[in-house]
């Protein structure tokens, strides 16, 4: 008999038990898979950074902006008046020398604004600021090498000198074997009326430097809007000469010898020729020059002195087909100065100072740069001061208007303050009624009112200190006698002292201006202005003191039998102001200075004003300073 079937705990052969194989076997992949990759990842190398290759990128050529400056600009006063007192800050307005002729660039019935940079120190051969369309000048001194030591120098080697010089086709190689001056100048005209001789290396910031045996070397461009004509008139004490484009248009020297040295040089055969006087000397015309409009030419000027004394140069213009008026004192036509820019107003003063009326015109005629404007009176000259425009300014708010008090409870009363008595205010009403109020009672802002409204009592003192100044070196060539000279360096101050009693707790500024008188004339120039801003302490015992730095002031007549001229000391105002600007203290040598604030106060050092405070020019010489022979062209 068969036993019957027993299971057993095995595995089964066939699909069952190769399905749980095949389960075993992926299972066992996977995980050698799995610890492969986490093996892979955690071995991989870390990537670094690569920089990308540089890209080639074009460059471009920047060019350098340019900015046209219009030449009748100038900016505001640099007067050093420390205030907060808002006022409108006008520039002069003026008209040009023959009203209702206009044309041109800032000419016309009103020739613009005169707005022009501050110049630093000026002076007739020009000043240190170049504004792009200025004549360079450059300063010679022939008693000295070109390393600075002295060497022998006379006038007639100096007049060969510059012969060679002008003869090479004004090749500078001969000039450069003499010292040269570090500074350089920018004019934009050729007009340097009668002055001293050692005014010229001054002016260049050669004190030390003789005033005779120099030169100046002016160099620049000429350029016009439209086609022209002109030529130049030119006088030389003690030479001038011109080059244009490459050719020498004109050579004046003063004296006949020179004048034959220079004839293989350049010579005239023109019938006006040494016929009108400009200044004391007459007058050479040049070769007729035309410019293309638009068109640039080279221009070359070169002026100098030979044995000191006095020295005279002038350029002026004469444009074909035009008309000019006749000079009162030296007989010929007034020109137009040579100009390639408009003339700032404080150059035209210096000018001016020294500049016979009718010999030349500093506001008309051509101006020679590609800013430049034409119209129908562009050559037209004349003669005598623009006119001035009155400026007026609303005056300063009276400190006793009404206003509204407030207490510290928030109640107001409207009343005018008058005078504070220990710890009251004492106001008047609306009805004419005088109230107390307390002090401690009142805000903040009535407080510093009444701080402000009741200052100090307070004592100006002006003061001034001089010093005669030796006359500079005389020249061996000239007599020593020939022109009687005084130079003054005076130094202005102002002192400030509490005069009253309690404390002062707010800062006030100290003003003074020191004023001239002019010796042939009837105006004023303001010499000096200082302010300083201080306060009344114990530690400078409730009293400040202010200095400016030394003012030349110089009397010179230019012979024996012609009028002094120049500067003498002619005044002061002193005012001081609070924080807020009000003045609340002043003292003034003449009454008018004050009266006509708003004016003076406008004005700069070296500009000359009326007893109205309107700035004017200066005063001209007369006919009487002129040398004999030179008046009526005779």
């Amino acid at each position: 008999m068969k036993k019957p079937f027993k299971k057993e705990n095995r595995v089964s052969k066939g699909a069952p038990s190769g399905f749980v194989i095949s389960l075993m076997v992926h299972a066992a992949a996977f995980v050698l898979a799995g610890a492969f990759v986490v093996f892979t990842v955690s071995q991989k190398e870390e990537k670094k950074f690569v920089p990308p290759k540089p890209v080639d990128r074009p460059k471009m050529k920047l060019k350098k902006p340019k900015v046209k400056v219009k030449k009748s600009a100038k900016p505001k006063s640099t007067s050093r008046i420390v205030t907060k007192v808002q006022q409108p800050n006008m520039p002069d307005i003026q008209l040009p020398e023959m009203s209702g002729m206009g044309g041109g660039f800032g000419e016309g019935d009103i020739a613009g604004f005169d707005i022009t940079p501050d110049l630093g120190a000026l002076t007739p051969f020009g000043a240190k600021l170049n504004t792009g369309s200025e004549l360079q000048g450059t300063f010679y001194n022939f008693n000295r090498n070109r390393r600075g030591t002295g060497v022998s120098m006379s006038p007639g080697e100096m007049v060969e000198l510059v012969y060679e010089f002008m003869k090479k086709g004004w090749n500078k190689s001969v000039l450069s074997r003499y010292f040269r001056s570090p500074e350089t100048l920018y004019t934009p005209t050729i007009c340097v009326p009668t002055t001293m001789s050692e005014i010229a290396p001054e002016a260049f910031g050669m004190k030390d430097a003789e005033g005779y045996c120099w030169g100046v070397h002016y160099t620049g461009q000429i350029v016009y809007p439209e086609d022209i004509r002109f030529r130049f008139w030119g006088v030389g004490d003690k030479i001038l000469g011109v080059n244009v484009d490459g050719e020498t248009v004109l050579i004046c020297a003063y004296k006949n010898d020179d004048r034959a040295t220079f004839a293989t040089v350049w010579s005239t055969s023109d019938s006006k020729d040494n016929i009108y006087y400009f200044g004391e000397h007459r007058a050479r015309p040049s070769d007729w020059i035309e410019l293309k409009a638009g068109v640039p030419k080279d221009i070359e000027v070169f002026l100098g002195d030979t044995n000191g004394g006095l020295v005279y140069h002038m350029l002026s213009v004469e444009v074909e087909g035009v008309d000019y008026p006749l000079d009162r004192g030296g007989g010929g036509p007034t020109f137009p100065v040579f100009r390639t820019a408009e003339i700032p107003r404080d150059m035209q003063d210096v000018i001016y100072s020294n500049l016979y009326p009718g010999d030349t015109c500093l506001t008309n005629g051509p101006i020679f740069n590609d800013f430049a404007s034409v119209g129908p009176s562009d050559a037209v000259a004349s003669t005598g001061p623009e006119p001035q425009i009155e400026l007026k300014e609303s005056p300063t708010k009276d400190y006793s208007d009404i206003r509204v008090w407030t207490n510290l409870d928030g109640k107001t009363i409207e009343a005018k303050y008058r005078t504070v008595m220990g710890q009251q205010v004492i106001v008047e009403n609306l009805k004419g009624k005088q109230q107390k109020l307390p002090l401690d009672q009142l805000s903040e802002a009535d407080r510093e009112f009444i701080e402000f409204a009741s200052p100090p009592t307070l004592d100006l003192n002006f003061f001034k200190k001089s010093n005669q100044v030796p006359n500079p070196p005389v020249s061996p060539w000239v007599n020593p006698n020939q022109r009687p000279l005084q130079i003054f360096d005076f130094t202005f101050g102002a002192r400030v002292k509490q005069a009253s009693s309690g404390d002062y707790n707010r800062k006030l500024v100290v003003e003074f201006t020191a004023v001239g008188e002019e010796l042939e004339g009837d105006n004023f120039v303001l010499l000096d202005r200082q302010s300083s801003e201080f306060m009344l302490t114990a530690e400078n015992k409730k009293s400040h003191e202010i200095m400016g730095d030394p003012v030349r002031l110089m009397k010179i007549a230019y012979r024996d039998s012609a009028p002094v001229r120049g500067t003498k000391y002619g005044g002061y105002l002193v005012t001081v102001k609070d924080e807020r600007g009000h003045i609340i203290a002043y003292d003034a040598s003449h009454e008018f200075f004050y009266e006509n604030l708003a004016d003076f106060e406008k004005l700069k050092p070296n500009n000359h004003f009326d007893r109205e405070c309107k700035r004017t020019i200066p005063a001209r010489p007369t006919e009487d300073s002129r040398g004999p022979g030179a008046v009526n062209g005779n």
